[in-house]
């Protein structure tokens, strides 16, 4: 994936998120929590900040990652990141 997609694909996403996990894409369901449900740990989040940050060209802070707990969450973060002057609430 290039980076700078405006569009972002929820199922290239629950790809990327469950290889990083090591998990199949089928567990990573639009809002199983990474941590609690799928467990991630804090070494996994770091990684899957820096496979997202180089797919998808973006930054994500720390507190992104604190409140992007699911496949849903990420989904709308990426496209409002990627979308000219998108902000999350």
């Amino acid at each position: 994936m290039t980076p700078h997609h405006t569009a972002i694909d929820i199922e290239e996403l629950r790809a990327t998120i469950a290889e990083t996990l090591e998990l199949d894409p089928e567990e990573v369901t639009d809002d199983a929590r990474f941590v609690e449900d799928l467990g991630a740990d804090s070494l996994l989040a770091l990684e899957m900040q820096v496979v997202l940050e180089e797919d998808y060209g973006v930054h994500l802070t720390e507190d992104d990652l604190r409140r992007t707990t699911t496949l849903r969450a990420a989904h709308a973060l990426l496209v409002a990141r990627t979308t000219q002057g998108g902000t999350v609430s």
